[in-house]
């Protein structure tokens, strides 16, 4: 029963908000079928396929929040978890930032869910990783990879008579490759919207060659260089910045944008003119539920517009507080970009160095957004358009605030998700001067 339909959920819903004697009643459904394939040595080594539905059921009797969840659903479970929720509820303390139950919403349904995607089989998985490593091993190469794929539902209501229901699809691959004598890697990723527009044995072709050329590294001093990220280098730093976008941090000083003297930086310009980005949750490319986590509707909506920041994410409390209207947190982020490829900013460039990747990154200073981490999996040293040879990796300590205000060229955006957050993004490679590279690193 992984799997419900929107008339399936809505009357197990219904049961739970009736079965409730509490002032007010939340309970939201979620199931979901995922596959996985993982292969490492050139060799499979696990597959799999998980199937789970959950309940959960928040009820508050005054600012006394309970929640129970139970993945049980006949009549007499249901009431179990309802009960064990008022239980809960009534041992609680009040919670001083309690708020209502929202009320009756309406939802613009988003373009989440792909047939291709809810079709793929085992037989499918079993030949991406063949795709992925055959060509590996008529090369000499070590392949290592993992593809995760699912469908799943959400569905919530609440006593205030506020209904939602939503399918969506997932899928998500990654492949390092590797030289025999494991000094040259190279990797690839793929966040893909429907598995119809994914082709394992064309994209491990970038991995090897990274892999390849990368072999031979080269150690290059530290310091600040002009630098060219490749789509998910540059969403690994830049999905960490958004962290820091709500205005609750910002107004209470904990925040870049974080205002001298209280207040926060909002209409105020932060970055280079040229960035905007925005939210849009039925962006063709890269569409995400139609509402947020507290089931506020999301907006297509301006985040910042010629390098000022025009929104901040306020949660329902604190636009109370502040008197301002609360605004669903953004489930996307579209950077807009130009229309050339990483290899046409690579042919621009006098002297650079062109990264694949950022890993391990650590936030060093909040109000800066300073991160620090590791570039990885193919660094080349570019000189005169090409690229010249392949570099040591290096550790870097840059604030992508910092970064998107020295800007030299945006590429064309292309669908990523972003490692430190559940972002679905669309991102350009991006050309950058004077990003800080502080100190070699030994890893490939």
């Amino acid at each position: 029963m992984s799997i419900l339909n929107e008339a399936q959920a809505k009357a197990i819903l219904d049961k739970v908000i009736k079965l409730s004697k509490a002032d007010q009643t939340t309970a939201q459904l979620t199931g979901s079928v995922d596959g996985n394939i993982r292969f490492a040595l050139n060799n499979i080594s696990t597959s799999g396929i998980v199937e789970d539905t959950d309940l959960a059921v928040e009820v508050a009797f005054g600012k006394r929040v309970g929640v129970a969840t139970i993945n049980e659903f006949d009549d007499a479970s249901l009431e179990r978890v309802v009960r064990r929720a008022e239980e809960l509820a009534r041992l609680a303390p009040e919670n001083p930032e309690f708020m209502p139950a929202i009320d009756k919403q309406t939802y613009a349904p988003t373009p989440t869910f792909s047939e291709s995607t809810a079709a793929i089989t085992p037989e499918y998985r079993a030949q991406v990783a063949a795709d992925s490593i055959a060509p590996c091993k008529n090369e000499k190469l070590i392949a290592a990879g993992f593809l995760e794929d699912g469908q799943s539902f959400v569905a919530f209501a609440n006593s205030k008579g506020n209904f939602g229901y939503q399918r969506a699809t997932s899928f998500d691959y990654t492949c390092t490759v590797r030289t025999e004598d494991g000094r040259g890697s190279g990797w690839v990723g793929r966040n893909v919207k429907a598995s119809n527009e994914f082709k394992a044995d064309d994209d491990i072709r970038v991995a090897m060659r990274k892999a390849t050329e990368s072999a031979e590294a080269k150690a290059l001093e530290p310091g600040k260089y002009t630098v060219i990220l490749e789509p998910a280098a540059a969403a690994g730093l830049i999905s960490f910045m958004f962290n820091f976008f709500g205005a609750r941090e910002a107004d209470e000083g904990r925040s870049f944008l974080s205002k001298k003297g209280g207040g926060n930086k909002l209409g105020e310009q932060v970055f280079d003119p040229r960035v905007n980005f925005s939210a849009n949750p039925a962006d063709p490319n890269a569409p995400v539920l139609p509402w947020d986590g507290e089931g506020l509707p999301r907006e297509n909506m301006p985040i910042v517009k010629d390098g000022k920041v025009v929104a901040m994410q306020y949660s329902r409390y604190w636009a109370k507080k502040q008197g301002k209207t609360a605004q669903a947190e953004p489930g996307n982020l579209i950077m807009s970009g130009g229309d050339k490829s990483t290899a046409q900013l690579v042919a621009g460039t006098q002297k650079g160095i062109l990264v694949t990747r950022t890993w391990y990154i650590r936030l060093v200073d909040p109000q800066t957004v300073l991160l620090t981490g590791l570039t990885r999996d193919g660094t080349f040293y570019i000189e005169n358009g090409q690229i010249k040879h392949p570099v040591k990796n290096f550790r870097f300590n840059e604030s992508p605030v910092i970064m998107l205000n020295n800007i030299e060229e945006l590429g064309k955006p292309v669908r990523v998700a972003g490692d430190e957050s559940s972002l679905i993004m669309m991102i350009p490679p991006m050309k950058l001067r004077d990003f800080t590279f502080t100190s070699l690193s030994d890893a490939v």
